[in-house]
């Protein structure tokens, strides 16, 4: 990483979970580090290692002029690296032309093609011979019945598990059409056995540089991973290196499985990187490696890999999944306690999205959270909803700023 007396990166947004775990990663490593954010207040202003929030325009709603607000602060040339926190990885890669001084670690634009949306990413992984459970496209309502059920129905693009609907029969099957049909091409995948776990991989145009696997502990909201111990599976190491090498990736790449004994069976991918801090826990800081793409800065020889048995928890995150499930203060007041007191499988689990002894900061988010939900836990869906607007990028958004073919 380039020599610097203290190195200052701009995070693509302020308001996801990852934004907020980079904080508590680069942070305390001595990085200050600036968001972008439609909002004033996002989740990352609330936290000591937050210098700054830049105000920008919805990426998904203006994705042209957030691409310039975006270019414009790289132009200053304060920061040594920009790093994509959520979807804006996918805007970099096809609005990289509008990007004239920044260098984010992105792929590109025809890599995203292959694994962003659901279907091409199936496709993708047939193609390469990696697991994956049951699935075919649907056309019509009959077709969702074909695998028989239960199934899950899937929209090609969606983020924070959206247009994803778990289907047990006709019934059910007909209610999700009429919600995910509108919204472009649909798959079914068959169920699966096994514990839900997430693979990730930093890569260097195809070279593995740094990797960490982690097994789902709690749930948060929409069946995201609040709580996490660091695994060792050498198949979904194998495979990540497979997927990033034939992909010829740059950047973070991030796939969701289920396995039964460390075999995995992929079923979803993020292509950028996800909450780091269990990685960062288990010894390998995901946003360092980012930074070091971006800035030209020494990269390892070899792939970093995550030390197993590492167990961290979000417990902002716990209580919002609490919430979801349950729908009640009871619920929520008693995940929150078993989070606080570490009780198993929370056992010797580090807070990595509020540490508020390091942090104090943030007890203002958990505050208004735990408020929030304690006053009605069925508002956990406003919580998040809000959250997904301010950094989701749609298709349309993509196709606004893309270079027709040719150019």
């Amino acid at each position: 990483m380039r020599a610097t007396s203290r190195p200052r990166v701009l995070l693509s947004e302020g308001s996801s979970l990852t934004a907020r775990e980079i904080l508590g990663v680069l942070g305390p490593a001595g990085v200050g580090v600036e968001v972008l954010s439609p909002e004033a207040w996002p989740l990352a202003r609330f936290s000591r290692w937050c210098r700054a929030v830049h105000r920008s325009p919805i990426p998904s709603s203006d994705p042209a002029g957030y691409l310039r607000a975006v270019d414009a602060l790289m132009r200053t040339g304060r920061f040594a690296a920009l790093l994509p926190s959520h979807e804006q990885a996918w805007l970099f890669a096809a609005g990289r032309h509008l990007l004239p001084h920044a260098n984010p670690p992105v792929a590109d634009i025809a890599a995203f093609d292959r694994v962003q949306s659901k279907v091409a990413f199936a496709r993708t992984l047939d193609g390469l011979g990696l697991p994956q459970p049951a699935w075919r496209t649907v056309s019509t309502l009959d077709d969702i019945s074909a695998l028989g059920f239960p199934v899950w129905l899937k929209s090609a693009y969606s983020t924070a598990g959206r247009g994803v609907i778990h289907v047990h029969d006709k019934a059910e099957s007909e209610a999700a059409w009429i919600r995910l049909h509108r919204h472009g091409d649909l798959m079914i995948q068959a169920e699966a056995p096994g514990r839900y776990a997430q693979v990730q991989g930093v890569f260097d145009h195809g070279r593995l540089i740094g990797s960490a696997a982690s097994e789902l502990l709690t749930s948060g909201a929409g069946g995201s991973a609040a709580a996490r111990i660091s695994v060792s599976h050498p198949e979904a190491f194998d495979a990540i290196r497979t997927l990033g090498t034939a992909l010829a990736w740059h950047g973070g790449l991030t796939l969701d499985y289920l396995h039964v004994g460390g075999h995995p069976l992929f079923i979803e991918c993020n292509p950028r990187m996800i909450e780091p801090g269990n990685a960062a826990a288990a010894g390998v800081s995901l946003p360092a490696l980012l930074m070091a793409l971006a800035d030209g800065g020494r990269l390892p020889r070899r792939p970093l890999i995550a030390r197993p048995g590492i167990r961290t928890r979000s417990t902002m995150a716990i209580a919002l999944g609490a919430a979801e499930r349950a729908g009640t203060r009871r619920a929520v007041l008693c995940a929150v306690a078993n989070a606080v007191a570490r009780r198993p499988p929370l056992n010797q689990s580090r807070e990595v999205l509020t540490p508020l002894l390091r942090d104090p900061a943030g007890i203002i988010p958990v505050g208004a959270v735990m408020g929030g939900l304690l006053a009605d836990p069925r508002r956990v869906g406003r919580f998040a909803g809000r959250s997904v607007a301010e950094y989701s990028v749609t298709p349309g958004a993509i196709m606004q700023v893309r270079l027709p073919p040719g150019c």
